[in-house]
C-alpha cells in the first residue's frame, strides 16, 4: 500500500512552519509524542489535546505535518482573532502521537499488516483488533498524559478532538463513538462500515470464501476469512453494525451494503435513540474522503453515511441531537491525503477549538460538499 500521505510531501503548505516543537513521553510503555508544547501561549491556562492517528504501514512521525498546520492555524487564530483571543479562559493546543499496534516501536509480526492479497490470511481479524486496540490506546493515554505532561497542574486539559488517517481514520470512528471525551473527530479516508469494506476487499481478492458461494459472497461472513465470532466483535464497536443491530432487519442485510439502507421503525428509534445519544450527541464530524480511492471507496460507507445524516439532519428523527456534520469528497483524490483535505481538517480544527456553548448547534447540522 503507497503511503497516503506521500502527496503532502511534495506539496507542503506554504503557511506551515517545516517543524514545531515535539517532546516524547514513555507514558504506559507507549512511546507518546507530545507536539506544540512549546508554543503554548504562556496565558493558556486551558489547552485542547488532539490525537493524531497514522496510516497502517506507517509511523507515527508521518503525522508531524498535520500537527504544525493544525497548531500554528489555531496559534494564529489566537493572536489575531479578538473574539478567541479576549475569552477567559484562553485555550491552547497541543497534538499527540504514537505507533498504532504492531507498527514501529510496537511492531511484532509485519505480517499482521498486511492485507490478503500479500499472504495475510487473517487480515479482517488483524486490521480490526489494531485499530481498535489504538482507539482504546487513546482512552488509556488520555487518563495518564496531562500527569507526564503538565506534572505541575499548570495547564487543564479541557477538550479531546482526534483526527486519523486511513487505518487510523478508522480507529478515529471508534474513538469518537465510545470515548465520551472525544467530542470531535477528522476521519481522512477512513470507513464507517468495516463488513463492507472487507466484503468489497474480498471480491477483489476473489477470496474462495467469496467466489465458492452462490451467490458469491453470501458465505463470506462466518468463513474463516471472516469468522462469526469477529462479527459479534466488530458489532459492538463498528459504526454501522453497531446501528444496524439495532434494526431488525439489520442482520438481513448482505455484506455489501451499496443500497439504501431501510429506516428505522419508531420502535426502533426507541432502540436506537439512546444509543446515538451516548455515542454522538452534541459531537462534531468531518469525514473526509477521496473521490477515487480504490482502498478504502467511500461507496463503502456511504450506506450508513446516508443513513445517519438523514437521522441527524434538521427534521431528521435524531436531529435533536445536535450532532454537526461535514461529508467532504475530493473528486480527484485516490487514497491519499491531498493539500485541500488538510485545509478542510485544519479549518474544521480551529472552528471546534473557537466554538463555545453558546455558539453549538441546538439541531443537527449536515453539510455534504465535494472540493
Amino acid at each position: 500500500m503507497a503511503d497516503p500521505l506521500k502527496t503532502l510531501d511534495s506539496a507542503p503548505r506554504s503557511d506551515s512552519p517545516l517543524s514545531i516543537s515535539k517532546k516524547t513521553f514513555p507514558i504506559a510503555g507507549i512511546f507518546t509524542t507530545v507536539f506544540g508544547l512549546e508554543e503554548l501561549p504562556p496565558n493558556a491556562s486551558e489547552v485542547a489535546c488532539l490525537w493524531l492517528l497514522h496510516p497502517r504501514l506507517a509511523t507515527q512521525e508521518r503525522m508531524s505535518g498535520i500537527a504544525a498546520s493544525a497548531i500554528t492555524d489555531w496559534n494564529r487564530r489566537i493572536h489575531n482573532d479578538r473574539t478567541v483571543s479576549n475569552r477567559t479562559p484562553l485555550k491552547g493546543l497541543i497534538a499527540i502521537s504514537f505507533d498504532q499496534r504492531n507498527h514501529g516501536t510496537r511492531s511484532i509480526d509485519p505480517l499482521a499488516n498486511e492485507a490478503w492479497r500479500q499472504g495475510n490470511p487473517r487480515h479482517a481479524q488483524d486490521m480490526f483488533s489494531i485499530f481498535q486496540g489504538t482507539s482504546q490506546d487513546v482512552s488509556l493515554l488520555m487518563d495518564y498524559l496531562p500527569s507526564f505532561v503538565f506534572p505541575k497542574s499548570e495547564h487543564q486539559v479541557s477538550e479531546n478532538l482526534v483526527l486519523g488517517v486511513s487505518l487510523g481514520g478508522h480507529a478515529a470512528w471508534s474513538c469518537l463513538l465510545h470515548e465520551p471525551r472525544i467530542s470531535a473527530a477528522v476521519v481522512i479516508i477512513g470507513c464507517p462500515d468495516y463488513v463492507s469494506l472487507m466484503a468489497d476487499r474480498a471480491r477483489l481478492s476473489k477470496l474462495p470464501s467469496w467466489t465458492n458461494s452462490n451467490p458469491p459472497g453470501s458465505k463470506f461472513l462466518g468463513s474463516e476469512a471472516f469468522p462469526f465470532s469477529l462479527l459479534e466483535t466488530v458489532r459492538k464497536y463498528d459504526p454501522a453494525s453497531l446501528f444496524l443491530s439495532r434494526m431488525s432487519g439489520g442482520s438481513e442485510l448482505g455484506p455489501l451494503r451499496n443500497s439504501p439502507l431501510p429506516q428505522p421503525t419508531e420502535k426502533e428509534k426507541e432502540s436506537l435513540r439512546p444509543l446515538l445519544t451516548k455515542c454522538l450527541a452534541g459531537k462534531r464530524i468531518l469525514n473526509l474522503a477521496g473521490g477515487v480511492d480504490k482502498l478504502v471507496p467511500y461507496r463503502n460507507g456511504e450506506a450508513v453515511l446516508t443513513w445517519l445524516k438523514k437521522a441527524i439532519a434538521p427534521g431528521g428523527w435524531f436531529s435533536d441531537g445536535a450532532v454537526t456534520f461535514e461529508d467532504i469528497i475530493d473528486e480527484k483524490a485516490a487514497h491519499e491525503v491531498t493539500p485541500k483535505m488538510v485545509d478542510e481538517a485544519v479549518r474544521f480544527i480551529s472552528e471546534t477549538l473557537a466554538a463555545t456553548s453558546d455558539d453549538s448547534e441546538k439541531t443537527g447540522f449536515v453539510r455534504d460538499s465535494k472540493i
